[in-house]
């Protein structure tokens, strides 16, 4: 059988938040149709997610991202992986932000039937680990909404 080679991982995330991260970015792109994060920072403190958008929302939409992200980490759903070749991958999830040199097996996670991503990070098994997700604040300049947030018990 021949060895599946995957690419190295060099952060050590904290499981709980980079989850909740995936959650976050999916209901991102559900509520504004904007691609993932652009740039992300993920500890375990206080984390923060820049998306591109196209004009600022308000408090009350994103008082409801948070609701959300709540909601979906309040189902209790099961983060399973898989390894995928990468041909297989491309009709299942976004590879844009794969580097030249990613390996053609991809890790696939797999947030219930809410998320689908590949990532390299380490998550929890299932979303009742994660906690209680707060939005701190956020602030929005020239088309970039940043949100910082954490995560509580």
């Amino acid at each position: 059988m021949k060895e599946i080679l995957l690419n190295e991982h060099n952060k050590n995330e904290y499981p709980p938040m980079h989850t909740a991260e995936h959650i976050l970015n999916q209901t991102m792109v559900r509520m504004f149709g904007c691609p993932r994060s652009k740039n992300s920072h993920i500890e375990r403190k206080k984390s923060k997610c820049d998306y591109l958008l196209q004009e600022e929302p308000d408090e009350a939409t994103m008082l409801e991202v948070e609701r959300i992200v709540n909601e979906v980490i309040d189902r209790n759903l099961d983060v399973k992986e898989e390894l995928m070749h990468i041909n297989d991958a491309s009709g299942l999830v976004d590879l844009s932000k794969l580097p030249e040199d990613a390996s053609e097996m991809l890790r696939i996670i797999r947030i219930g039937d809410y998320d689908i991503c590949a990532c390299i990070g380490a998550h929890v098994s299932n979303t009742s680990e994660i906690g209680h997700f707060k939005l701190l604040n956020y602030d929005f300049q020239e088309g970039r909404l940043r949100l910082r947030f954490k995560l509580t018990d």
